[in-house]
């Protein structure tokens, strides 16, 4: 089922209600409570939410839609015929959830419950015949983006299809494993389960799930189908545990230092933590995807289809034991298998972090600054001692003052966001006062500033961005840019995250709808941020003055891969104060120089190799269900690495060369402190 994932703590902008935890509810539900569920959620986004979206045919036709993708992404157990028998709700479930009326939500689910038990039927009937793997025939690649089988027969075919690929994958992972085990390592203490015996749990316990769901978490699915309709980032919870509400807020994995979500049946890498285990391993990377979890007793268990809250609960564990995961990347043929040793996850290693180096000459400092954290309890009970993003990067620039700093970058590729208060003070540390960022809502437009008239750094700045950079990133960014204060390198654009999210308990809706029982929480968009320029960040991000190439720029991650993101939207600029009248020219020479040197340069190039064949398997339409030529398939992709990975390695000169977009980053505002040199 695809989950959108919200991350509250790296998220700008997100305004809270009271969220109280709950035991699981020991009575039922009742038709009464379903029904004020349902429109008191439908009528608080049509009267709240930012994009005005009109309650009409228009808005059923996508709820409609979305709710069926929800259940079933991969398109396998509904067919076109399905959908038809349910089309007179097309173009009234909006209007039928504004009135309380929910049964579409139960009727629909009845149907998939049916069907996913012949699904597993299916499949056992399968496993026990001869499957012959040298016949060449394929499946799509990524089947949320194909049409729904017309009929039964169609379906039946694309099932075998999908199973024979799970079966493939287990067993080229198998054979890999095999082939790459060291000789003189130690046999598993317990035997490994086969394919079909993996395959088999793993839809038992789907199974299980599905026949045991709750009513209130299939209506559930049903009203987070219609706030996504809405926007991108607007989702309803239905009520949890304390614990598993907690867990799908943070998405956080203790031990491992890693963020997912859950897309498209599979526990996806959102974010790894800078300093934690999964970073410092050099394995895991952003859109990976975890399909099994193996202990270090030997136990294993298949992740596919298994909600992030229950899929934590294997992958975290105590400090120092080893949890092996096996991993996707891209459209690659074959899981590989990475083990990583759980560690506590230290708050402080995702701290701002500064270093200097010197480039012919000229010493440039470094910030590393991963999010724009805050300690929100201690700031809330006054302490001015707080510790927070911009306070941590003004001890860095002190420190830089004294070693005699002449141009500075700041690394924000990883940085999601977070304080919005904070990235404004943070932005006042290199201009002297000036917008920093316009907000726009239902009521009204507002312009935060910078209210502080002192200047911490006044040289030289390059900010290196990626499509990872999101939210108060943006709004950092874009401010400084607008100013012409900085220049912008990195990928072709941001994030595109330029809305404002409220998160609202239901609960205290309750006593007017006279309901007991939990009713679940709303999130959704309720302004939208604008630069200093008058240009949203949203959907399109900000563009960098210098593009490098990264493997980031390759990946489809951003506002606009979201469906129904709000659309771009520019308003009236604001006086600004500009920094450095003559930056566009510096920008063209800076954008030669650094061309010519990545040409050059003999770690990027490898580099870019990699970049390629990241890029191969991405675009990779379809996946072969023939053995032999899938493990030719995966040789020819670890040949390619391993080149492109003995370059990097021979032709190291520096311990950082491994990291050659933040070495030319250094280079870039090494070239822009000699620019800004006086008759220069």
């Amino acid at each position: 089922m695809l989950v959108k994932f919200l991350k509250l703590s790296a998220v700008a902008g997100i305004l809270f209600s009271l969220l109280p935890a709950y035991a699981a509810p020991k009575k039922e539900y009742t038709h009464r409570d379903f029904t004020r569920i349902a429109s008191m959620t439908s009528r608080i986004l049509a009267r709240n939410h930012y994009s005005n979206v009109p309650v009409d045919e228009k808005l059923s036709q996508k709820i409609f839609d979305q709710f069926f993708n929800s259940i079933d992404p991969l398109h396998m157990f509904f067919t076109a015929g399905d959908i038809d028998k349910f089309a007179a709700k097309r173009s009234t479930i909006a209007n039928d959830l504004m009135n309380g009326e929910y049964q579409f939500a139960f009727d629909v689910y009845e149907v998939y419950r049916s069907r996913y038990a012949r699904f597993r039927e299916f499949t056992g009937k399968m496993l026990e015949s001869d499957i012959d793997f040298s016949i060449n025939e394929s499946i799509p690649a990524d089947l949320t983006k194909e049409p729904r089988p017309e009929n039964e027969k169609e379906m039946f075919e694309l099932w075998r299809k999908y199973v024979k690929n799970e079966i493939l994958s287990l067993q080229l992972s198998a054979r890999i494993e095999k082939e790459e085990r060291p000789k003189d390592a130690p046999s598993p203490v317990n035997p490994p389960k086969t394919p079909a015996q993996r395959i088999l749990q793993r839809q038992r316990d789907i199974g299980n799930d599905i026949a045991q769901k709750d009513k209130i978490d299939i209506l559930g699915i049903l009203l987070d189908s219609m706030a996504q309709t809405y926007g991108a980032h607007s989702d309803y919870q239905a009520p949890k545990l304390s614990e598993d509400f907690e867990i799908q807020m943070s998405l956080s994995l203790s031990g491992i230092g890693a963020t997912l979500t859950s897309e498209d049946g599979y526990i996806k890498i959102v974010e790894l933590v800078p300093g934690g285990p999964a970073e410092l391993s050099g394995k895991l990377k952003v859109n990976d995807r975890i399909v099994s979890v193996t202990q270090e007793n030997g136990e294993s268990t298949d992740l596919v289809d298994m909600p992030v809250s229950k899929a934590v609960q294997f992958i975290r564990g105590e400090k120092g034991t080893a949890v092996t995961l096996e991993v996707l990347s891209g459209n690659s043929t074959a899981p590989v298998k990475i083990t990583i040793t759980r560690d506590k996850i230290k708050l402080t290693e995702g701290a701002a972090k500064g270093e200097v180096k010197e480039v012919n000459g000229v010493k440039v400092g470094i910030i590393n600054l991963p999010s724009f954290y805050m300690d929100f309890d201690a700031a809330m009970r006054g302490d001015v001692n707080a510790r927070k993003a911009s306070t941590d990067v003004l001890k860095i620039l002190e420190e830089f003052k004294k070693q005699q700093v002449q141009s500075v970058v700041i690394d924000l590729r990883s940085n999601g966001g977070g304080s919005l208060p904070d990235a404004v003070t943070l932005t006042g540390l290199f201009m002297k006062g000036g917008p920093v960022v316009q907000v726009r809502a239902k009521n009204g437009l507002e312009v935060e500033r910078d209210p502080s008239r002192e200047i911490a750094y006044a040289g030289p700045l390059v900010l290196l961005t990626s499509k990872l950079s999101a939210s108060s990133t943006e709004i950092f960014t874009g401010a400084l840019r607008d100013a012409r204060r900085a220049v912008v390198v990195g990928d072709s654009r941001t994030f595109g995250k330029g809305t404002v999210l409220r998160v609202e308990s239901l609960d205290r809706y309750s006593n007017w709808f006279k309901m007991n029982m939990p009713a679940g929480s709303l999130t959704f968009e309720i302004a939208m941020f604008f630069r200093p320029g008058g240009s949203s960040v949203q959907q399109l991000g900000i563009k960098p003055d210098i593009q490098l190439p990264s493997l980031t720029e390759e990946m489809n991650v951003g506002e606009m891969y979201l469906n129904n993101h709000l659309p771009w939207d520019c308003i009236t600029p604001v006086k600004i104060n500009v920094w450095d009248n003559d930056l566009e020219t510096k920008i063209a020479q800076l954008k030669e120089n650094s061309a010519k040197r990545i040409a050059e340069n003999a770690n990027y190039q490898a580099f870019i190799r990699q970049i390629e064949l990241y890029r191969t398997l991405r675009d990779r339409k379809t996946i072969s269900l023939n053995e032999e030529e899938r493990y030719a398939e995966y040789k020819r992709e670890k040949q390619i690495s391993e080149e492109a990975e003995k370059l990097l390695k021979e032709e190291k000169n520096t311990k950082d060369a491994g990291d050659v977009i933040l070495n030319e980053a250094i280079c870039i505002a090494k070239d822009l402190y000699t620019l800004s040199i006086p008759n220069k």
